[in-house]
């Protein structure tokens, strides 16, 4: 008995120095060796020599002046990556689809080919009226509950805006506590419906955004106001406007521009992807530098060319580029945007 233990113990031992001492020392040190940029993280440097993050995960970019990413279910937070595990039939994927479209989509055809749809969204929107109806804003809220809550979540300074409208209509939140009574203390989300409802009547036409100011001070302000026009109103009432305008023929969009991935970290893009952002990256660019944007557009342009691949050295699937690498790029020829 004695003499199987042993061996038993010997053996267990002997794994234990083969497998969690010397075999990750070897593999560390191959790593180190060889490969030091994957084995660390493939950690990328910015024009200043500081680390800006890994090319192995995505970040958000919001700035016109640079390629974005996929949108991300996770927030682009690598320790929490997840899909959203949305269903097809889930407004809250459509919407959210919605609200990257309407910003961008452009005409096909028509008059007003190759034009933005944004102007013609807001123009509708400011008329008050869906299906005939007055006060659009109460009837996106009462129509999709859940994106309304949604609204309430994306940001602390929403339910904010919603506590500081609740203590100034007390009757209405009353009303809704006499409606509700399991809920006598109701919270911003609970009264996500009703506030919309209320500050349609308030202010038709109008629908809430952050707005940023200058300050007394000089420095730059932000703020929950109401307003006719922006991307806010765009997108979260694309949707609407689409139903209304069936008729309209827009152009197609790259659909990894508005389709998260499945880890919600996915770095790179199809090369047609950043095709399509390429017009307003350069007019950007060349607004800052001064120059004439259809020379941008050629040299950045050359860059997505440079940066593109696709699998097996190009001999399968679509090309993609690495956000990242791309926008780093961008710096170094044209300089760092804060």
């Amino acid at each position: 008995m004695l003499r199987y233990l042993s061996k038993s113990v010997l053996l267990l031992s002997f794994s234990v120095v083969i497998l969690c001492v010397i075999y990750p020392c070897v593999v560390w040190v191959i790593g180190q060796v060889f490969f030091p940029f994957q084995a660390n993280g493939s950690l990328v440097k910015g024009p200043d020599g500081k680390i800006v993050g890994s090319k192995l995960i995505a970040q958000p970019f919001s700035k016109d002046e640079y390629f974005q990413p996929r949108p991300s279910a996770a927030s682009y937070d690598a320790s929490a990556s997840a899909a959203s595990t949305y269903a097809a039939s889930n407004y809250l994927l459509r919407n959210r689809v919605a609200a990257t479209l309407g910003p961008i989509v452009k005409y096909k055809s028509g008059p007003k080919a190759g034009q933005l749809a944004a102007p013609d969204i807001e123009a509708w929107f400011q008329q008050d009226k869906f299906q005939g109806n007055p006060h659009i804003v109460a009837q996106w809220a009462d129509l999709h509950n859940a994106v309304a809550v949604a609204w309430v979540n994306a940001d602390p300074t929403h339910a904010q805006y919603i506590d500081t409208w609740a203590k100034a209509h007390s009757g209405a939140v009353a009303q809704w506590v006499k409606n509700n009574p399991s809920t006598p203390q109701p919270k911003a989300t609970d009264l996500a419906v009703v506030f919309f409802e209320n500050f349609s009547q308030e202010h038709p036409g109008m629908f809430v955004s952050a707005v940023t100011q200058t300050g007394a001070d000089g420095k730059p302000q932000t703020s929950i106001q109401p307003v006719k026009e922006g991307s806010d109103i765009q997108g979260t009432f694309f949707d609407m406007w689409r139903q209304e305008h069936p008729d309209a023929e827009l152009h197609d969009v790259p659909g990894d521009l508005v389709m998260a991935s499945g880890s919600g970290l996915d770095p790179d893009i199809t090369l047609e992807n950043a095709e399509f952002q390429l017009e307003r990256v350069a007019a950007k660019w060349a607004a800052d530098t001064k120059r004439d944007a259809a020379d941008i557009r050629k040299e950045i342009d050359r860059i997505l060319q440079a940066n593109a691949s696709a699998a097996f050295g190009g001999l399968a699937g679509e090309k993609f580029v690495n956000v990242l690498e791309v926008n780093l790029e961008l710096c170094q020829r044209y300089g760092l945007q804060k």
